[in-house]
């Protein structure tokens, strides 16, 4: 009997992150992935040429579909897109009834390029009201500056918005601070409330990666979905997404994570 992971996230077209992503990465850790698309891309490694909505309704109905039949241990979301979705996820989670499951939520705020992907009223609507339901907030570097008002710059800035964003949503926050300068590892933050974890990781030189973000909370989620603590979880990912990038292949001239490895 499989655990199931749901995730709510967009389509990549190319494979390499969204939801894609998030099922190879639950499939490789034995979980079973349900979905809820939010939008879909036309993309590849190079570019993203468009990108559709779906309805914030048709995504609260793909949610409500899986929870009546499949009903997840754990959730994620990744790329909410817009405002409307983000209320409607919110408001789903707010009047489910019984126990709910961990909400693992990765902002999907600002790209690795540092193009913005959210306007301003959905990460508004994202900070109102999603991260006060979740259980995990995941930021990369800018978007953590994003939350907490300031510019990253050292590993003691990571412990500070660590600390800051659980006391401003009251969820646990996993800064990740992979494009820091200066440093010889990657390096994370978790903090909890209870249990602060600095996790740290030689960086791969000479590898590209798309979709280390997206693979990284999904493994948290499948994790958590197999019964283990947010704590324990956490560190199994670290060292999975690690694998996943040391270990990664190529495809059409590209380097794709391999979380089979």
């Amino acid at each position: 009997m499989l655990p199931i992971a749901l995730t709510i996230a967009g389509s990549d077209s190319g494979g390499g992150a969204g939801l894609q992503a998030d099922l190879k990465t639950f499939a490789a850790l034995r979980v079973h992935g349900t979905t809820a698309v939010t939008c879909l891309t036309a993309q590849n490694p190079r570019r993203v040429s468009a990108i559709q909505a779906a309805r914030s309704t048709m995504v609260r109905a793909q949610i409500e579909a899986v929870f009546e039949e499949l009903r997840p241990a754990a959730v994620k979301t990744g790329m909410l897109f817009d405002a409307a979705i983000i209320r409607e996820v919110a408001r789903f989670f707010r009047e489910l009834s019984g126990p709910k499951p961990p909400l693992i939520v990765d902002p999907v705020m600002i790209a690795t390029s540092g193009a913005s992907l959210l306007k301003p009223a959905a990460i508004r609507a994202l900070q109102a009201e999603l991260l006060p339901l979740a259980t995990l907030v995941t930021p990369n570097l800018d978007e953590a500056a994003v939350l907490v008002g300031r510019k990253l710059e050292s590993v003691e800035d990571l412990r500070f918005a660590a600390r800051a964003i659980h006391q401003k949503f009251q969820c646990a926050a996993l800064v990740k601070g992979g494009h820091l300068r200066g440093l010889r590892e990657a390096v994370d933050v978790f903090f909890d409330g209870g249990t602060e974890l600095l996790l740290s990781a030689p960086f791969v030189r000479g590898i590209s990666t798309h979709g280390t973000g997206c693979t990284y909370s999904a493994a948290i989620t499948a994790y958590c979905a197999r019964g283990r603590t947010l704590s324990q979880a956490v560190p199994l990912a670290k060292k999975f997404i690690t694998r996943a990038i040391t270990h990664s292949v190529r495809a059409g001239g590209y380097s794709v994570l391999n979380p089979f490895a």
